[in-house]
């Protein structure tokens, strides 16, 4: 068990009843908080994640059936943009 001052007792207190969370919660939140600050964890709140090949190759076929806007060659849209 960690002793604490009685002021740090307190304002975790204060804490967990303003969050209207427990007192273990509003410790460790705050201690998230500030290790996510400082670098010393990374941010949980946005987990990175990795796509599959599967996933990738399944984003590429739904780019490669949407329909064609503009039946230009790309030299001759480059032209056009250049030429602004």
């Amino acid at each position: 068990m960690i002793d604490l001052t009685q002021e740090t007792e307190a304002l975790a207190k204060r804490m967990a009843a303003a969050q209207n969370v427990s007192l273990d919660d509003a410790i460790r939140g705050a201690l998230e908080e500030r290790a996510r600050a400082t670098g010393v964890i990374a941010d949980a709140r946005r987990p990175r994640r990795r796509m599959t090949v599967e996933q990738i190759l399944a984003v590429g076929d739904e780019i490669a059936a949407m329909p064609l806007l503009d039946t230009r060659s790309p030299h001759e849209i480059m032209d056009d943009i250049n030429a602004v």
